[in-house]
């Protein structure tokens, strides 16, 4: 059985990034060291790790994600991030991915893209 999905990216600051990714998860890292943090979030299920590492700007990851259940969880976590500080970026009845959705989206320090959505219709 699954227990978590692990997600591990390159960070050039992890500083910077254990300030951006404490106000987006809403929680502490579990293990801080001079090159590698980790978070492991129980909702949502989530093992996810910074490395300090060089690597590409232009990557190939295109975005990470959350979907949630409604439109209100979705201002709930954009309320909550701008609490925090944190720059967002809000497209409600959005067309994306063959859908019409609601979302936000917010960038880590390296330019990494979080969207929290919610799927309304395909």
């Amino acid at each position: 059985m699954i227990k978590r999905m692990h997600v591990a990216v390159n960070c050039t600051d992890l500083q910077k990034s254990l300030a951006f990714y404490r106000s987006f998860f809403g929680a502490e890292p579990t293990k801080v060291k001079d090159n590698y943090a980790k978070f492991e979030l129980d909702d949502p299920a989530l093992h996810f790790s910074l490395n300090v590492r060089p690597f590409e700007k232009k990557g190939v990851l295109n975005h990470l994600g959350f979907q949630v259940n409604n439109t209100e969880e979705v201002l709930a976590m954009g309320e909550r991030l701008r609490q925090s500080g944190l720059l967002l970026i809000d497209e409600m009845n959005t067309t994306c991915c063959y859908a019409v959705q609601d979302k936000v989206w917010v960038y880590d320090p390296d330019g990494n893209a979080w969207e929290i959505f919610y799927t309304k219709e395909d």
